[in-house]
C-alpha cells in the first residue's frame, strides 16, 4: 500500500488582507448586488434567474443553505437571502471536474490548497476511485462501486465496524433508506451533523419540554413581545430571520441581542424585499445588545431570574403563577436555589454592565409572549445542556411556553438536519422505531447503542472502524481535532463519500476511497419522463416537498435515494425483505414507508403538497404527560469554571459571511469589515495592548488539554469589540485546537466554542 503524502490543513498562506469598519447595515441592495454577481459568475444569467425564482416556492426546490422555515401562506417572490442565493450557486455552478482532472491532478497535490481553492474547481461529475497504490482518482462505473463496497461490508468480522454518517443536507427519503440500510446491516453507528451542533438542543429540550425541536412556528416571531437572539448570528448563518425580526419590531415587539460579539444584522436590517429596504434607511433590530463572555449565559440569565423574582415578591404577577401550578414541576427548588447565588458575582462573571442588566429586566417585565432563538453560541460548550436549559427556566417562569408568539426556537444550520432525525438517523436505540421496522418492513434492527461523531472519530482512529460511509457533508473539516480526526479516517481500509463537489475529505482518506457524486436539490431528478420530488423539514418541523428544475450537470450522477437503494440491493443481491430495488426507482414507496414506520408522517404524498404539513409537537398542546409528574421541568444549573490561567484566553470559533459550515465562497467578511482573508484573530484591543501585540502581528494558537498540545499556526491579529480575555476565528480552520475528548455533558458536542488558548507571536 502506498502511503500518501497529503496536507491535512491546506494552504496557511496569507492572501492580501483588507480591513474596514464592521458594517452597521445587512442585506439592502449591497446584498442584493453580491447574491447576483455570485450566481451569474457561478451559473451565468439565465440558470440563475430560473433558479433563483423557484427557490423556496411552493412547487419548486428547498434552499440549500439554511433550515430557516417559509411562511405558511405562502412564499413570496424572492424568498432567499444572499447566502442563500451563494449556496445555489454553489451547488448549481456550470464549472465541473471528472477523471480527466484528477488524472493530471493528484489527491498530494490537491491537499496543499486551501479549502476555498479546492470548492472552486465545480461539482464532479463521475463516480470515482482511489486505489490503495496511487495518488490519483479514477473513473469506476457505478456497478463497480456498490460491488466493491458491498463486498468489502461483507468481510467485516462485525458489523460495528461500518460508520454511516448524515451531514444534514440529505433529503427524508435519503436518510430514511440510509438509516434503515445501516440497521438492515447490522449496527446503529449512525453519526450525524447534529452531533457536532444541535445536539445540545435536542437533549436539554426532551429532558424539560418532552420533545428536542424547538415550540414555535415561524408566524409566533411576528407577534412576540420580546424575542432574545442568543449565541447566534442571523445576518450571515439565517438571513431569512431578519425579515421575520422585522416584523416583530413593527408589531411593538422588542429584540434582546446576547452574544459576545455584535453582529451587523441585529443592528440595522434593510429588506431586499421593500423598497423601503433598499432604497430607505432600514429597520433598527436589537433593541438591546447584552455582550455576554463567551459561556457566561448562566450567571446572566440567573441575575436576570433573580431580579425578575425579587419583583415578583414585592409586585406580583411577574412570574406566571398559574402556569407554573398547572404544568411546570421544581418551581420551590429553583426559587430556593436563586438565593445562594450572589448578585454581585453573576454580574462581574457575566460582563455586563448594571445599566444593561437593569434594561433587559425591565423588557422582561411585563412580557409574557417571550421567544429564546439560539444556535452554536450555546450549544457548543462543556454545559452547552444546562445553558439551554437554564433559557427554559426563564420561559415557564414566564408562562412563555404553548401559546401563540411564544416558545422555543433552536435555529437549525443544514436545510434537512431535523429532518434526519426525524426518519431515522440516530445512533440511539428506539425500541418502539425498530418495533414498527420488524412489523412493517420484516427484519429486526440491531438493539445495541451506536457510535456518534465523537465516538467515531475515537473508533477509526484505534482501529475500531474498518469503513467509513459519508452521506454528504466534508467530515474532516466539520469534526473537531482535525489531527486526529485525519489519522483515524487514514487508518480506515475504505471510505466513501456521497458527494456534490470537491472537499479535503475526497483528499485525506482511507487506504481506498470512493467519491460518489449526486445531485444538488435544485437538478431535476427524471425517471420514466417523471419528475420525483423529494421532502425535507424545517427548523419548526414542516415537511414539504422538493423539486429541481435545473437540467443536472452530469448524466453520470445519482440521486441519493437511488444510489442508496441500489448499494443496498447489490449488498443483499436481492434477497432481503425490503424491496431495494422498487424503492430506487419509485419515491412513492419510501414515503409510505416512512409513513408506516416514523411517528407523526402521514399520508406524507398528499400533505406535503404546497406548505406542507406540520408533525406532531406535544409541547404546542402542552402535553408534558412524558416527563416527570407530567410536567415540565424547571433545572438546577451549575455556573461555569473555566479557570483560565494568567495567559489564557477564551476562544470562539465563527463563520465568515463568505461561508456556510465548511464551504468556503470566499475570503471576504464584510459585516465584520475583514476582506482577502481568513486567517485572522478578533481580539479586545486592550488584550492586544497588554500583550505588546499591534494590528496584523501574526500570532499562533495553542490549546493544552490533557497534556496534549495542538497548534493552529499563522493568524493575524485584528482589534475588535470583543470582551476582554475572549477570542474569536473562523472554523473550519481553528477546529485542530478543539480537543476531540471535551464535548458536552450529555450530548457529547465538541466545546467549539470555549476552547482555552494561548497565544505565540510570530
Amino acid at each position: 500500500m502506498l502511503k500518501r503524502e497529503v496536507s491535512i490543513r491546506g494552504s496557511e498562506e496569507f492572501s492580501d488582507i483588507r480591513l474596514k469598519e464592521p458594517m452597521k447595515t445587512a442585506a439592502g441592495m449591497l446584498g442584493v448586488k453580491v447574491a447576483l454577481q455570485h450566481s451569474f459568475k457561478e451559473m451565468g444569467v439565465a440558470r440563475s434567474i430560473r433558479a433563483l425564482s423557484e427557490m423556496n416556492q411552493e412547487d419548486g426546490f428547498d434552499c440549500p443553505s439554511c433550515a430557516w422555515p417559509n411562511p405558511e401562506k405562502g412564499s413570496k417572490v424572492a424568498e432567499y437571502c444572499e447566502n442563500g442565493a451563494k449556496a445555489l450557486a454553489d451547488e448549481a455552478t456550470t464549472k465541473y471536474i471528472n477523471g480527466a482532472f484528477f488524472q493530471k491532478h493528484s489527491v498530494e497535490e490537491l491537499s496543499r490548497l486551501s479549502d476555498y481553492q479546492l470548492n472552486q474547481f465545480g461539482r464532479i461529475t463521475e463516480p470515482l476511485m482511489l486505489k490503495s497504490d496511487s495518488v490519483h482518482y479514477e473513473p469506476i462505473t457505478w456497478q463497480a462501486a456498490y460491488t466493491l463496497i458491498a463486498d468489502q461490508l461483507h468481510q467485516l468480522k462485525n458489523p460495528n465496524e461500518a460508520i454511516f454518517y448524515t451531514s444534514g443536507r440529505s433529503s427524508n427519503e435519503a436518510a430514511y433508506l440510509y438509516g434503515l440500510f445501516a440497521r438492515a446491516f447490522g449496527t446503529n453507528n449512525m453519526p450525524d451533523c447534529s452531533n457536532m451542533c444541535h445536539e445540545s438542543s435536542g437533549v436539554a429540550l426532551s429532558e424539560t419540554l418532552g420533545i428536542g425541536k424547538g415550540s414555535i412556528k415561524l408566524e409566533d416571531l411576528y407577534e412576540a413581545e420580546v424575542v432574545l437572539v442568543v449565541g447566534q448570528n442571523p445576518g450571515t448563518n439565517h438571513p431569512r430571520m431578519l425579515s421575520a425580526l422585522e416584523k416583530c419590531k413593527r408589531n411593538g415587539g422588542k429584540v434582546i441581542s446576547i452574544n459576545p460579539l455584535e453582529e451587523t444584522g441585529l443592528v440595522n436590517f434593510k429588506n431586499p424585499q421593500k423598497a423601503s429596504g433598499l432604497f430607505g434607511k432600514g429597520a433598527d433590530i436589537a433593541d438591546l445588545h447584552l455582550p455576554v463572555r463567551i459561556n457566561q449565559d448562566i450567571p446572566l440569565i440567573k441575575l436576570l431570574l433573580k431580579k425578575l423574582a425579587s419583583l415578583d415578591a414585592t409586585e406580583g404577577n411577574v412570574f406566571d403563577h398559574e402556569f407554573i401550578e398547572q404544568y411546570v414541576d421544581g418551581y420551590a427548588e429553583l426559587i430556593k436555589d436563586l438565593a445562594t447565588y450572589d448578585e454581585q458575582d453573576l454580574l462581574r462573571k457575566c460582563g455586563i454592565d448594571t445599566d444593561n442588566i437593569t434594561a433587559a429586566v425591565r423588557l422582561l417585565h411585563n412580557a409574557s409572549k417571550i421567544v429564546v432563538c439560539w444556535a452554536m453560541g450555546l450549544t457548543q460548550h462543556k454545559n452547552g445542556v444546562e445553558n439551554i436549559k437554564e433559557y427554559v427556566n426563564l420561559l415557564l417562569l414566564k408562562g412563555a411556553i404553548g401559546k401563540p408568539n411564544a416558545g422555543t426556537c433552536p435555529v437549525r444550520g443544514h436545510s434537512n438536519v431535523q429532518g434526519d432525525r426525524s426518519v431515522g438517523i440516530m445512533h440511539h436505540v428506539n425500541h418502539d422505531f425498530n418495533a414498527r421496522i420488524k412489523t412493517h418492513l420484516g427484519f429486526t434492527p440491531p438493539d445495541e447503542e451506536g457510535l456518534d461523531t465523537v465516538g467515531a472519530m475515537k473508533a477509526m482512529y484505534e482501529g475500531d472502524a474498518k469503513i467509513f460511509i459519508c452521506l454528504g457533508g466534508n467530515f474532516l473539516m466539520a469534526a473537531s481535532d482535525t489531527e486526529y480526526t485525519a489519522r483515524g479516517i487514514q487508518n480506515c481500509d475504505l471510505t466513501v463519500q456521497v458527494s456534490t463537489k470537491l472537499n479535503r475529505t475526497h483528499l485525506v482518506t482511507g487506504k481506498t476511497a470512493l467519491i460518489l457524486p449526486t445531485f444538488g436539490r435544485s437538478e431535476k431528478d427524471m425517471k420514466d419522463g417523471n419528475i420525483r420530488y423529494l421532502t425535507m423539514e424545517d427548523s419548526m418541523g414542516r415537511v414539504r416537498r422538493s423539486k429541481g428544475l435545473l437540467r443536472p450537470i452530469s448524466n453520470n450522477i445519482k440521486s441519493e435515494p437511488e444510489l442508496i437503494a441500489e448499494l443496498a440491493d447489490t449488498y443483499f443481491k436481492g434477497n432481503h425483505p425490503v424491496d431495494w430495488k422498487s424503492m430506487s426507482q419509485n419515491y412513492e414507496l419510501i414515503r409510505r414507508s416512512i409513513d408506516k414506520v416514523v411517528k407523526g408522517f402521514e399520508n406524507t404524498k398528499e400533505r406535503s403538497k404546497g406548505v406542507g404539513y406540520y408533525l406532531p409537537n406535544n409541547v404546542r398542546e402542552l402535553d408534558f404527560s412524558m416527563l416527570p409528574n407530567g410536567k415540565a421541568q424547571l433545572s438546577l444549573n451549575q455556573l461555569p469554571d473555566h479557570k483560565l490561567k494568567n495567559d489564557e484566553f477564551m476562544l470562539m470559533t465563527i463563520r465568515s459571511h463568505d461561508q456556510f459550515n465548511t464551504t468556503i465562497y470566499g475570503l471576504d467578511d464584510r459585516y465584520r469589515g475583514v476582506y482577502n482573508e481568513r486567517r485572522v484573530l478578533f481580539m479586545n484591543a486592550s488584550d492586544m495592548q497588554e500583550m505588546k501585540l499591534a494590528k496584523f502581528d501574526v500570532v499562533h494558537l495553542h490549546s493544552s488539554y490533557d497534556g496534549v498540545k495542538r497548534t493552529a499556526n499563522m493568524f493575524k491579529v485584528i482589534p475588535y469589540r470583543i470582551p476582554s480575555r475572549n477570542l474569536a476565528a473562523y472554523f473550519p480552520e481553528t477546529n485542530v485546537l478543539v480537543p476531540y475528548n471535551h464535548f458536552a455533558d450529555k450530548s457529547r458536542t465538541p466545546i467549539s466554542k470555549s476552547i482555552k488558548i494561548t497565544l505565540e507571536k510570530e
